[in-house]
């Protein structure tokens, strides 16, 4: 590569291949959006997911085969075939383990690998979500063991958080500010030059890599935190008798109101991104209060719904430790396929912890990954004599379910949880009993 030359400048030439590293709900679609304008390289480990991607087939379920069409790029599992690359972009997961303690490992792992193949005028870039400094402390020191070059006189590093929105066909990619940095000026102006060329909405440069990766997960902890409040307002709204939807709608008549609704908090961004933020501060001798007590309320609401349920189940005189319960939805958010860190599996759990027999029902979920990744067997066929149903992701196949269509599957008056008040309208139904959030 002809270090002289600006590598946004090489890459529009074609002169230079742009590499992300890791093609799940993240990597996939910004490797090919880039590859309208650059020549890509789509790089995973898993060698049986590059060849569904070679086959134009996204394995997320989340972009169609036209997606793939008229795309300059190349799926590959090969080391070798990534050192051909100069500008390198990593999207791999960052979860956390039991014990809420951030796992690095994927971010380690491909670190190692880009160590393997770095060469001197290259660029990384990471966007996976992680605490203040991790880019620097953790990602830089691993290139540079590996490669034995030297981050900002060798190669240049940056970081770009992601911020796409699985299943949401509105705010895509190109239409999101896209938050940049760079380890230095030279590197911010190129970084942004790079992501400036696919996303139309604007690119932001950040102050430095650590303000860039503090605005990621202040983000998603804001959001958790306002959920939580509305969750706390709900259980406790709950026991005065009145909706919290009701509550919420007179509250947003003033102007200042921010319409936050209560819900399970799951997913790979927000019920994870606070605990990198809380990992770190503890690692710095601060003990956070405010957000470990909205991660507190959030990973309850399992519990809290699952109590409600079967308490909803005595009242009407039926039997809890025969109760049949359908759960309608099991992925982390509605109409996409993603379960990752779903809480209705953890809702599941606790209603089998009361001996209830609970049918799991799904139409974006695959039976395989969810059997692989809590145990949990999706029914095929719905039956006609539930005790409960639960309601518990409001994907568009539900939404214009009625009254009538519950009362056909349940045995005696039908019971509806409605997590997510898809149904509120049914609160009024006496030939029913309803309860939501």
């Amino acid at each position: 590569m002809n270090s002289k030359i600006p590598i946004f400048s090489l890459l529009e030439q074609k002169q230079a291949t742009l590499a992300v590293v890791g093609l799940g709900y993240v990597g996939l679609p910004i490797a090919l959006e880039f590859a309208r304008y650059f020549k890509v390289i789509g790089f995973d480990i898993h060698q049986g997911r590059v060849e569904m991607m070679q086959a134009g087939i996204d394995p997320s379920q989340e972009l169609s085969s036209e997606d793939f069409e008229n795309k300059d790029i190349e799926f590959t599992a090969s080391l070798e075939k990534l050192r051909e690359a100069s500008f390198f972009i990593v999207a791999v997961p960052t979860p956390v383990d039991d014990y809420k303690i951030p796992d690095l490992t994927p971010l380690q792992k491909a670190s190692k690998s880009l160590g393997m193949v770095l060469k001197k005028g290259d660029y990384v870039v990471y966007e996976s979500t992680v605490y203040p400094g991790c880019t620097e402390d953790d990602c830089v020191p691993i290139l540079e063991n590996v490669s034995g070059l030297k981050a900002y006189t060798d190669f240049k590093f940056g970081y770009s958080p992601e911020r796409i929105n699985p299943g949401d066909k509105e705010r895509t990619i190109a239409t999101i500010t896209k938050i940049v940095s760079g380890c230095d000026e030279e590197s911010a102006e190129q970084v942004a030059a790079v992501y400036a060329r696919i996303i139309t909405a604007g690119v932001f440069k950040a102050a430095s890599v650590k303000v860039a990766e503090a605005a990621k997960v202040i983000e998603n902890t804001q959001r958790d935190l306002n959920i939580s409040l509305m969750n706390e307002l709900s259980i406790i709204f709950s026991k005065m008798g009145i909706s919290t939807l009701d509550v919420i709608d007179a509250a947003a008549t003033k102007w200042n109101f921010l319409k936050f609704y209560p819900g399970l908090v799951g997913g790979h961004c927000i019920g994870v991104d606070p605990y990198y933020l809380t990992h770190k501060a503890i690692q710095l001798g601060y003990d956070p209060q405010v957000i470990l007590s909205g991660r507190r309320v959030n990973d309850g609401m399992p519990a809290y719904v699952a109590k409600k349920t079967i308490q909803a189940v005595i009242r009407a005189g039926k039997d809890a430790k025969t109760a049949r319960v359908l759960v309608m939805g099991i992925t982390f958010k509605e109409n996409v396929s993603d379960i990752r860190n779903s809480k209705v599996a953890e809702l599941v759990s606790e209603l089998k912890g009361y001996s209830a027999m609970v049918h799991v029902v799904d139409p974006y979920a695959e039976a395989a990954e969810v059997k692989h990744e809590y145990g949990l067997e999706l029914t095929s066929e719905i039956a006609s004599d539930y005790d409960a149903i639960v309601v518990a992701v409001n994907h568009s196949q539900y939404t214009n379910l009625t009254a009538e269509y519950f009362q056909k599957i349940s045995k005696g008056t039908p019971i509806l949880i409605d997590v997510k008040s898809t149904f509120r309208a049914m609160a009024k139904n006496e030939d029913l009993i309803y309860w939501a959030l």
